[in-house]
């Protein structure tokens, strides 16, 4: 019986997760290799920019139709409405500024192991106390969050 109900509430928790809507602004990334960026909350709305870059960070600031659309910022400041289905949840980063050091620790007297130019997109996961694990195309290491567009420099990721 315990077993029983333990799988009716695991095949019932997706459905559930997708009524939740995250509370806006978070970061997100574009998941197709093209997505059209749109002036307003429908396909009759005319593309403003078309993103050729999957994985591209952006920040979701608001919400419409029980997010089949989304209100997106793009890393310079661009806002505009995109298909939700487009948006994915994975978390990415992108390097700005200046040449990036990755690191083999989460801290400043941890070996250099990469070095990764601006504009660098890769996945992030493991963001604690203002790094960050940086992994592009299976190369990775730590950076600093302050160097990164797609994560608040006192966010967590686990």
């Amino acid at each position: 019986m315990l077993a029983a109900t333990a799988a009716s509430l695991a095949a019932v928790a997706p459905a559930l997760a997708a009524l939740v809507q995250k509370k806006t602004p978070y970061f997100a990334s574009i998941s197709a290799s093209k997505a059209r960026m749109r002036t307003g909350p429908g396909k009759a709305y005319p593309a403003s920019w078309l993103y050729q870059r999957a994985d591209l960070p952006v920040k979701v600031i608001d919400v419409y139709d029980r997010g089949i659309w989304k209100k997106i910022e793009d890393p310079s400041g661009t806002q505009g409405w995109m298909l939700g289905s487009l948006v994915s949840d994975t978390r990415t980063g992108l390097v700005m500024g200046t040449i990036a050091e990755l690191r083999d620790a989460p801290r400043y007297g941890g070996k250099v192991v990469w070095r990764v130019e601006p504009g660098v997109v890769g996945r992030l996961s493991k963001c604690a106390r203002g790094w960050c694990h940086f992994d592009v195309r299976g190369r990775g290491g730590y950076v600093e969050a302050n160097r990164l567009w797609g994560v608040a420099v006192d966010e967590a990721l686990s």
